[in-house]
């Protein structure tokens, strides 16, 4: 029988390489932990420094416990020369995907276009960033779900980016041509006043057959309320509507009444006070464009 000693040598040849293997091994799933503490935890740093990470480490182990292993010269090259081929072939087979999702999510981190916790707007895709990762950017839609996008997509495709700093919020609808625009207009402008806007203004946006279209925006200073902000905008047009007695019947409802012959159909005109300037709306231009 070999002593223990002839049977523990050849294992102990191969312990450097299984050193660095399982070291290589540790230290990526540490790293993995790491960026899914950060993304569960709704931390708004970017993930993609370690996943740069895992991928250099994988790379540098498998190479470090290759050279590593008792092995002859001419064999370690000759390994080391199969796994260059191998992840040449594996970069060249998935270049339309991998490679390019991996360069688009840099080419997006140089940019700063947006960040996590900024609303974004793609297509018929809207929600908050929660995520930007090396190959995809995750994002969080008013139901609560998580939607992936390869970060090809998105530079690929247009998208929309709500300001920090503030942002417009709008609400249309429209109403017949037997009420006076400027009484519509100045209970539009009450109701966005009344939502918590500032700087609101009323746009007219068209003129249909049976009704007249308009659009009351206001200034939302706090985008962290977007959503709201907007359901909330709605309501206070209901609500200041209903209580001066203004029904809204359209764009689906034709409302049929039996006129005079000699009746037209002109609304009264509502003129400030003798003597009294009429107020100058502010600009939309001033507000949407600063």
């Amino acid at each position: 029988m070999p002593p223990a000693t002839d049977l523990l040598q050849p294992l102990l040849t191969y312990l450097p390489a299984a050193c660095i293997f399982f070291a290589s091994l540790a230290l990526i799933l540490g790293l993995n932990r790491y960026a899914s503490h950060r993304r569960l935890t709704a931390d708004v740093r970017r993930t993609i420094v370690p996943q740069l990470l895992m991928v250099f480490c994988g790379a540098l182990g498998i190479v470090l416990s290759i050279a590593s292993l008792p092995l002859t010269e001419t064999t370690r090259g000759q390994m080391l020369a199969l796994v260059g081929v191998v992840f040449t072939g594996i970069i060249a087979l998935s270049s339309t995907t991998f490679v390019t999702n991996a360069l688009a999510g840099l080419m997006l981190r140089w940019i700063r276009h947006y960040r996590a916790g900024d609303f974004i707007h793609i297509n018929d895709l809207f929600g908050r960033v929660t995520e930007r990762g090396l190959f995809h950017t995750e994002i969080q839609t008013p139901e609560r779900n998580l939607t992936t996008l390869p970060n090809l997509y998105l530079i690929s495709h247009p998208h929309t980016v709500v300001r920090a700093s503030g942002t417009i919020i709008s609400a249309s609808l429209s109403l017949g041509y037997d009420i006076d625009h400027h009484r519509i207009e100045a209970l539009l402008t009450a109701a966005a006043e009344q939502s918590g806007l500032q700087e609101p203004f009323v746009q007219v946006t068209e003129l249909g057959d049976f009704a007249i279209t308009y659009k009351v925006s206001g200034f939302l200073a706090e985008v962290k309320q977007l959503i709201a902000a907007r359901s909330n905008l709605r309501r206070k047009v209901l609500d200041v509507l209903h209580q001066d007695g203004v029904e809204i019947v359209s764009p689906r409802f034709m409302n049929q009444r039996v006129l005079d012959r000699e009746m037209t159909i002109i609304p009264t005109v509502q003129t400030p006070p003798h003597g009294a300037p009429e107020a100058e709306a502010p600009l939309p231009e001033n507000v949407i464009f600063d």
